[in-house]
């Protein structure tokens, strides 16, 4: 999720906290439901649309595993490598600038399997509650776009919008942040989990009634295009891990490579806190407001398991180039941006990605509250999902 503060001169030091943010503010109030503008929804080939933020518009799928080479395709990881030069249009589009939305042609919204005829993907990387909601909520522009849900309203009055699906929250609560401030913490030998889990513990209750106005705002929405709860499929779904606890990972805690080569400067402690209290803390909150708002929830909190970044059981891409039986489905921390751009790290890659879109297929066939994890009786590739009961 991108963010933006710096601390200190030092490259390490303002590298790993140009991750951090602050996040404030008060909830705006919801609009009043408008009237309906017709009886019924538009008629025609149905569309699903994606709103959100970078988890689901599909910041990092320029990148097929991590590989520590520089050069060219680095290892055919990078999907921007065009024979000579690297260009990032070829994955995000016209959306490619480094402060730009990044949606990726492999975003889940691109590679689900959906009874649609039409894919509309409005989520931005970057994105928190205040860009999803309406004008007339007191939504604001990102990157120069009007808030999401006034595009989902133009759309719903013209087109037969059977399916939206919305992940928001990380922002707001400053994951990006904690990313950034764990990071400097491990190049010190210095805990971060008990002052950014007293952060978190502060901010949950505003994330949540955050979150809670944006989908009143989404149903009054709708409504005022005429549709009725019925008529279309409302998703929340939550984030993955993009880190394994503490004792999975294969480098050593005090092993240099763990921020040189590999991307995962973590002390174990914090790398706990992160995969086993603060992920479960945000699916209990998306999950909690999709059951009162009467939405289907993907908890998506396991999703990455076994893939993670410097994962036991997972290697970085060699010269025989990526495999997602083998290698990792999140991007790597790349504090010196040395390939590609910071804003990438610690989201699903491509694999991670199309993973992402089949857990959306599988849930848009069995509405509910499911968790979504790999099938242990498939070939460990990212079409090898299932479904499993939420546990909350």
């Amino acid at each position: 999720m991108r963010t933006a503060a710096t601390r200190g001169a030092a490259l390490l030091t303002g590298a790993l906290l140009t991750l951090a943010a602050a996040v404030g503010g008060s909830v705006p109030a919801v609009a009043a439901p408008l009237p309906a503008a017709a009886l019924a929804p538009p008629t025609g080939p149905t569309v699903a649309v994606a709103l959100g933020d970078s988890f689901i518009s599909g910041e990092g799928g320029r990148w097929l595993g991590n590989s520590a080479r520089y050069q060219t395709d680095r290892n055919g990881t990078d999907r921007a490598w065009t024979g000579s030069g690297y260009d990032p249009s070829r994955v995000y589009g016209s959306t490619a600038a480094v402060e730009g939305c990044h949606r990726s042609d492999v975003s889940e919204l691109a590679t689900a399997a959906l009874p649609v005829a039409e894919r509309v993907n409005l989520a931005c990387s970057g994105a928190e509650t205040r860009h999803v909601l309406s004008t007339a909520a007191g939504g604001e522009q990102l990157n120069g776009e009007a808030p999401q849900l006034d595009r989902l309203g133009q759309i719903a009055r013209t087109k037969r919008v059977s399916l939206v699906v919305l992940s928001l929250g990380g922002n707001d609560i400053g994951f990006g942040g904690i990313i950034g401030e764990c990071a400097y913490d491990w190049a010190f030998s210095r805990l971060c989990s008990r002052e950014q889990g007293a952060i978190v513990d502060r901010k949950l209750p505003q994330v949540r009634a955050a979150i809670s106005a944006v989908v009143d705002d989404l149903r009054a929405t709708m409504t005022a295009a005429g549709y009725r709860t019925g008529d279309y499929r409302l998703v929340l779904q939550s984030y993955p891990s993009p880190i394994p606890g503490g004792e999975e990972f294969r480098l050593r805690e005090g092993d240099s490579n763990r921020l040189n080569r590999d991307g995962c400067p973590f002390n174990n402690r914090d790398a706990d806190w992160a995969r086993y209290t603060l992920v479960p803390q945000l699916s209990e909150l998306v999950g909690s407001v999709a059951a009162a708002k009467g939405a289907d929830f993907l908890d998506l909190q396991d999703m990455l398991a076994g893939h993670e970044v410097c994962s036991l059981g997972t290697a970085q891409v060699g010269q025989a180039g990526p495999d997602p039986r083998k290698h990792e489905w999140a991007r790597f921390l790349d504090y010196a941006n040395t390939q590609g751009t910071l804003e990438e790290s610690m989201h699903p890659n491509a694999y991670g990605q199309r993973a992402l879109g089949t857990c959306l297929g599988l849930i848009t066939a069995r509405p509910g509250r499911w968790s979504c994890v790999s099938d242990y009786l498939g070939d460990d590739t990212p079409t090898a999902m299932r479904l499993v009961p939420t546990t909350g």
